[in-house]
């Protein structure tokens, strides 16, 4: 962070003196003016609900450009990184600020292998859950619940601790996930396989079956790749910033990353792709690509209670960098899977179209987002809508650990505390019950 030139200076229309604040400079993006002495200086808080306008920390990891398009990850643009590296390439430059020789590369890729299996006695707390459990309340459980089984990295004074517990969460995030889908359908657990790839072996995990030999599909597991590495990270989203506010507090990783899990449960986070599918399915249901006029109608109508699921975007005004990559994914895997006149995914394409060249749409920039397509892909691949943000999670796990150690290694880190507008009774006595 670079100290501007210029400063801002806050005034008051009462004739209270004036306040000068400096400005700070990040390498791209907007200059941040620092406030942190405003309350001693002034006796005021700002607000910021939703926190527009407030930058919470200082970060070196991922970078948007809403009006662009644009995401890097550690500068680098992600139709690069989706189309040149694989997931763990990419996990290895955002935990460590640049990518991997072939040497690093094979080391982390060993690393990660090593530490896909998880302790037996996980097992018998899964079984605790009902069967029809949401996934996403049975991984809350199960991440949070890795802190009891791995005692001897929880220091997190200590790099070498924080460095394993971001191998060891990267590594059985797809294992839980894999295993929480397993008890929901009442299969067997299937344990991980040291000679596959990373999603490969995900891939194994979710649909093997101890009754035959199973070979992942190349173009599966290269598409829930590119989903992993187009989750891998966001900015300072909801989730993330859940993590590092829970994290503020010295807790365990693994406390602070099912907190991320929890946050992304939300239908307005993680939850959209699950929501986004659901919309399609409706409509199909409906009568197909015949109503997608009528039902665009409806969704202009603000009286009709309409939404249209899968576009616009928090913080992309242009279209999402990781929609055109799904889409392109999308057609690949439903190609291959021999579901090219999949009746969803001509319900998608119609919707982009009105979507990209109506008026009202394209005034509000509504572009399609990742949500969009992803959906499609994972029920093409044979991944159930409720498993859809566990995906995600998994994906996500990368960004929220090496948040979190980004935040921890800072030595002016101090534990998260909003402020708020109290706008509720002053101070009152309390009347006997009978004077009430």
């Amino acid at each position: 962070m670079k100290l501007s030139d210029k400063k801002a200076t806050l005034s008051f229309s009462d004739g209270s003196p004036s306040v000068e604040f400096p400005v700070y400079q990040g390498t791209v993006g907007p200059d941040v003016m620092d406030i942190r002495k405003l309350y001693g200086a002034t006796g005021m808080f700002t607000f910021d609900p939703g926190f527009m306008s407030t930058a919470a920390c200082e970060s070196a990891i991922t970078y948007i450009d809403g009006d662009k398009g644009e995401l890097l990850y550690r500068g680098y643009p992600i139709e690069q990184l989706a189309t040149n590296c694989d997931f763990l390439e990419t996990c290895y430059l955002i935990l460590n600020g640049e990518l991997p020789n072939a040497e690093q590369k094979a080391d982390f890729d060993k690393q990660v292998t090593q530490h896909t299996m998880v302790n037996e006695q996980l097992q018998f707390f899964l079984r605790g859950f009902r069967r029809d459990a949401h996934p996403m309340a049975v991984l809350t459980g199960l991440v949070g619940a890795l802190s009891a089984f791995y005692h001897d990295s929880l220091d997190i004074t200590k790099a070498s601790h924080r460095h394993i517990s971001a191998i060891r969460l990267i590594a059985k995030l797809p294992t839980l996930v894999a295993m929480a889908y397993k008890y929901s359908i009442g299969q067997p657990f299937v344990y991980p396989k040291n000679d596959l790839s990373y999603t490969a072996n995900f891939v194994r995990m979710m649909f093997a079956t101890p009754c035959e030999d199973y070979v992942p599909n190349d173009v599966v597991v290269r598409a829930l790749d590119r989903i992993f590495i187009l989750h891998a990270d966001h900015e300072q989203n909801a989730s993330t910033s859940t993590v590092r506010l829970c994290g503020s507090s010295g807790t365990n990783p693994f406390a602070a990353i099912a907190a991320g899990v929890a946050c992304l449960w939300g239908p307005a986070h993680g939850g959209a792709n699950e929501a986004c599918l659901q919309m399609l399915e409706e409509l199909q249901a409906a009568g197909g690509v015949a109503v997608v006029g009528e039902f665009m109608e409806k969704v202009k109508d603000k009286n009709s209670g309409v939404r249209l699921m899968g576009f616009g975007h928090r913080v992309y005004k242009n279209y999402d960098p990781r929609a055109k990559l799904m889409q392109e994914t999308c057609k690949e895997v439903l190609e291959a899977l021999g579901l090219e006149n999949d009746p969803l995914f001509k319900l998608a394409m119609e919707l982009e179209r009105i979507a990209l060249s109506d008026p009202y749409f394209v005034q509000r920039k509504l572009y399609p987002n990742v949500d969009f397509y992803s959906g499609i892909v994972q029920r093409a691949i044979g991944i159930p809508t409720s498993l859809f943000t566990a995906i995600f999670a998994l994906a996500r796990t990368t960004g929220w650990i090496a948040q979190w150690n980004e935040m921890i290694s800072d030595p002016d880190y101090k534990i998260g505390r909003p402020r708020q507008l109290f706008t509720g009774h002053e101070t009152r006595d309390v009347k006997p019950v009978a004077q009430r």
